[in-house]
């Protein structure tokens, strides 16, 4: 099947980014939220983004007007169901993406293919709850979308040929480069990831180094472009630590505990970059660690 329209459910930074890489790649793109303020949001910072790249001379003032052409948005979930591949980018929380598929089912083609950019959740489990579990995927894109260059695909136990192929088709044609992981718990790019980040944590939380020193040490002794800590920052904590609890609940492992500091800033809504606090205060001119 060749995919021509795409729907993309959350405008946060993960759907605004998806959709801004699908309108360069020529797809029409129908972008929804719950907030018009969200929408508005994200569309201005999709311009930038690309003007961005203009001004960088990757992609031309035509291209960049023909792209923010093609975006649409909706408050309406229902208006998603004439789009040929919808892709859930919503929180990471299993019982809102199952809701959000179960009100999606009673509009969508016989045709559509329906995906979840899930950091970690079980695709077999989240397929099993729609009525297309052979055309359900896991369509995982990295944080930022438009710089990223890996897209890891995760098929579910039902997931038919078909429908992997018509995924990976749309990975080549948006310059990107697709991974196939299996579906176990977070994956291949966080299984690997936010273990590292959680044992950062609790270097923080034993006293073993300060937010600087840990964060200092990784990229400058192991040649990371952030600090573990930053990373975190800049991923979300409330992510972090979903991720941490689907991997240990779901591989029952003690190693994939989350350390008690990432649940206590989770809990005080210091959660990063996007709410102004967490490992690092960002309401100054300056980010400063915040222990």
């Amino acid at each position: 099947m060749e995919i021509q329209s795409v729907g993309i459910v959350g405008a946060g930074q993960m759907g605004n980014g998806i959709a801004h890489v699908f309108a360069l790649a020529g797809y029409d793109v129908l972008m929804n939220d719950i907030s018009q303020q969200s929408l508005d949001k994200a569309m201005a910072l999709i311009d930038r983004n690309i003007e961005r790249q203009v001004s960088r001379g990757k992609v031309t003032a035509d291209a960049k007007a023909e792209a923010m052409a093609r975006i649409t948005t909706t408050l309406k979930l229902a208006d998603l169901g004439t789009c040929d591949l919808i892709i859930e980018a919503a929180t990471e929380r299993e019982t809102v993406k199952n809701a959000i598929f179960e009100d999606l089912l009673p509009h969508l083609k016989p045709h559509t293919i329906l995906t979840s950019n899930t950091s970690s959740i079980s695709i077999t489990r989240l397929a099993s709850r729609t009525d297309r579990p052979e055309k359900f995927m896991g369509f995982h894109f990295m944080n930022p979308v438009p710089v990223m260059q890996l897209v890891e695909l995760i098929r579910g136990i039902a997931t038919d040929k078909p429908t992997y192929e018509a995924l990976l088709a749309v990975v080549e044609r948006l310059g990107k480069t697709a991974a196939s992981a299996e579906d176990f718990p977070a994956f291949i790019v966080n299984r690997i990831l936010m273990p590292m980040i959680n044992e950062a944590v609790y270097t923080l939380y034993e006293g073993v180094g300060s937010v600087k020193s840990i964060d200092e040490s990784l990229k400058l002794g192991a040649n990371h472009p952030m600090g573990p800590l930053e990373l975190a920052d800049f991923i979300g904590l409330d992510t972090c630590l979903a991720i941490m609890n689907v991997l240990h609940e779901g591989l029952a492992d003690t190693k994939y505990r989350p350390c008690p500091l990432l649940t206590k800033y989770v809990e005080a809504g210091w959660l990063g970059r996007k709410t102004g606090r967490g490992f690092y205060d960002y309401r100054g001119d300056v980010p400063v660690p915040t222990r």
